[in-house]
């Protein structure tokens, strides 16, 4: 069996992307234009990462309904509307068909007949399901078998499936009202729709879950309105900041990715307050340890409970354990979070996969951001001693050899080979395109390990305990000064990708390093020539900065990770070119990437070709980009933050702001920008900026921009 940590293929494609997707939670549904769920394909109804239904295809006469638009109403439901062929002797259909569609823990679907005839429509409505309960993966994989387990199915009120492996079951129990005729595999009406008249019908698909069967978020019978997933996203949709006044795409694309944000949230059952970032629709509708805490931090102007959620629900998963089949250690953060029972046998009873490099340094990171945007220092504290625990797995586990660079190897044959950001198989290689040779010490992962030790020195600080933030301090400028020696290419001027199993610098152009601007771990001195490469022709393509140079050996713009343009990674990499000084090079990222976003209808994907803009029109779609995912949504509220040079400190009462927004992006108006318990709301035009609200007692500074560095 192939391990779902280890894939290097790629997923099919969704049908030139005319496939329909509805999400909810751990719930979505890949459907065509008009509603059908055809077999052999990618699409179904796939609940905790296993596919509960394989087809659902409707048959009206026993033809297929023909498309003719899909509305969508929310991230979680949609109308397929639909007619009927042309019967015969007829020129036009006279039969309307709707299928407004709603997921969640399962799916309901409502059909309406419409007879738009002064004759009565006498109809035969079938409906073909199917299940298989195929393991997620293997869909997106294009691997689907026969299956292991025992599949049995059975009529009784309705079409009833039953998947049972290794003391496991999943379920999936499809009813309708009217009662219909149910036989194997079909849902049949007998029905006549009155002249200029309807008919209806309300199917409901529920899930079971080891002999429990849900009741669903959209039941038959209730009003869809107040149906908690409406619910959750109203709440959301109302607490945010609002934008306004500003170019229009650029609206466009804030409001979607605040929706987009909204949609991806994932709620604990055992703490249904408490919200995590999933890391994108569809396949990955999962609580992931890097994923979520960056989605998390870049998502901060929009809400920070969902940063604080992420930190505890991950905190509660934290490594207790030293297990090779997971991957997990005390202290580490996981990487992955699987509810499918195939990839529990895969990890060896376990659904959580552990191995990353850098989640366990991005916990202790985002743990003092939150704090420094007001985060109630109750449950800041109550998560300290988590990220102690991360810090210590920084030194017991990551720095194995003890030269003070955080390496990773993986534990078995089971697990991912490259375990950072770039975690495809041939994501780590030299120049000449050779892969490197673990254990791999990457340069981003050096620089989020500085950061986290400069992110405890403040939470020392905080405390009060100023002997522990001394120490801490001391501990980041010692790798600081290490990193600058050990990773940079004097000849090249820039710092290897990374560190390989015989300390040899991985030399290759490559983005990581715009991720050590971001953290500070860069020596000032280094800083102009890394910004220079960034933006160099190499790498910058117009629409973005590539993963990797056009001119080393392993380039592909059309590859996952070797010369792709990936929007979180250039919104990382305008921090720190910002962070630097560098702020018209910053601009001119931000700027390529808000482009690329109204190129894509306001949403930016996961990922992009990385061709030359001057190359094409628009940007390159890479065919199985997720979208939403939530690092790309969070991506544009990010570059907003970064322009705004929005820095708050709230435990010391203070707040800088040092506005830098391209005139293009003005003017533009924000309002309800929540700081801890008060709202911030800001004018910004080209002749000046202005603050119309803050917080009671909290000093802010407006200042007027510095002088941006030139990058050699």
């Amino acid at each position: 069996m192939t391990d779902a940590w280890n894939f290097d293929g790629a997923p099919p494609t969704d049908e030139a992307h005319s496939a329909v997707t509805l999400v909810e939670g751990s719930t979505f549904c890949i459907g065509a234009p008009n509603g059908d769920i055809s077999p052999g394909t990618i699409q179904g109804l796939f609940f905790r990462d296993t596919r509960i239904l394989s087809r659902w295809e409707l048959r009206i006469d026993g033809r297929s309904p023909d498309p003719l638009v899909v509305q969508h109403e929310a991230p979680f439901s949609a109308s397929f509307v639909c007619r009927t062929p042309p019967r015969a002797g007829r020129a036009d259909s006279t039969l309307l068909v709707i299928r407004r569609r709603y997921v969640g823990d399962g799916m309901r679907e409502d059909l309406v007949l419409e007879n738009l005839s002064h004759e009565a429509a006498g109809c035969t409505i079938t409906l073909l399901a199917d299940f298989d309960f195929a393991d997620l993966f293997e869909v997106k994989e294009n691997r689907v078998g026969g299956g292991i387990g025992r599949l049995s199915t059975q009529i009784a009120d309705g079409l009833l499936g039953d998947y049972r492996w290794m003391g496991h079951s999943r379920g999936v129990r499809v009813s309708a009202e009217p009662p219909p005729d149910y036989s194997p595999g079909l849902i049949s009406f007998q029905v006549v729709v009155p002249a200029r008249g309807t008919w209806e019908a309300c199917l409901q698909v529920q899930a079971a879950v080891n002999d429990v069967l849900l009741p669903g978020r959209h039941a038959c019978g209730q009003p869809v309105g107040v149906s908690r997933p409406d619910q959750l996203l109203s709440a959301w949709r109302e607490q945010g900041p609002v934008f306004s006044e500003a170019p229009a795409p650029l609206l466009n694309t804030l409001t979607q990715s605040q929706e987009d944000l909204g949609v991806l949230r994932i709620f604990d059952h055992e703490h249904p307050e408490r919200a995590a970032v999933a890391a994108g629709a569809p396949w990955f509708m999962s609580l992931f340890g890097r994923d979520s805490l960056l989605s998390a931090w870049m998502a901060l102007p929009i809400d920070t409970r969902l940063a604080v959620g992420t930190l505890q629900t991950l905190a509660h998963y934290q490594g207790e354990a030293d297990n090779p089949m997971t991957e997990e250690q005390p202290g580490r953060i996981m990487h992955e979070m699987r509810a499918g029972m195939q990839t529990s046998l895969a990890l060896g009873g376990s659904n959580v996969y552990y191995g990353t490099a850098d989640a366990t340094s991005l916990f202790v990171m985002l743990l003092d951001e939150v704090w420094r945007w007001g985060a109630p220092a109750e449950e800041v504290m109550a998560l300290l001693p988590h990220a102690d625990r991360a810090l210590a797995w920084i030194a017991e586990y990551g720095d194995v050899d003890g030269d003070g660079f955080v390496e990773y190897r993986r534990a078995t044959d089971r697990g991912l080979v490259n375990q950072g950001w770039k975690d495809s198989g041939d994501g780590v290689n030299f120049r000449s395109g050779r892969l490197a040779d673990p254990p791999i010490a990457l340069c981003e992962v050096q620089g989020y390990t500085y950061a986290a030790y400069v992110a405890r020195a403040r939470l020392a600080h905080a405390e009060g305990n100023g002997e522990q933030a001394q120490e801490w301090t001391e501990r980041a400028e010692k790798l600081k000064s290490a990193f600058n020696q050990a990773f940079w290419l004097e000849d090249r001027g820039y710092f290897a990708i990374a560190l390989d199993g015989d300390k040899r610098p991985v030399d290759a152009l490559a983005s990581n390093m715009a991720h050590c601007l971001w953290t500070g771990i860069v020596d000032d001195d280094k800083a102009a020539s890394v910004a220079a490469h960034l933006l160099s022709p190499e790498m910058f393509t117009g629409w973005g900065i590539r993963t990797l140079a056009s001119s080393m050996g392993a380039y592909n713009p059309m590859s996952y990770h070797n010369g792709s343009v990936w929007p979180h990674d250039n919104a990382i990499a305008v921090s720190g070119l910002v962070r630097y000084g560098f702020i018209e090079e910053g601009q001119k990222v931000a700027l390529a990437i808000l482009d690329a976003a109204e190129a894509f209808g306001g949403r930016l994907p996961e990922l992009f070709c990385g061709f030359d803009r001057d190359r094409f029109t628009a940007p390159v779609r890479y065919p199985t980009s997720c979208s939403p995912q939530a690092w790309a949504a969070a991506t544009p509220v990010h570059l907003l933050r970064t322009l705004l040079r929005l820095e708050p400190s709230l435990p010391e009462g203070r707040l800088t702001l040092s506005p830098v927004l391209p005139e293009s992006l003005l003017p533009l108006r924000i309002d309800h920008l929540r700081m801890g318990d008060g709202v911030l709301s800001l004018d910004l035009r080209a002749e000046g900026n202005s603050i119309r609200q803050a917080p009671d007692g909290l000093i802010v500074q407006l200042g007027a921009g510095t002088a941006p560095r030139a990058a050699r």
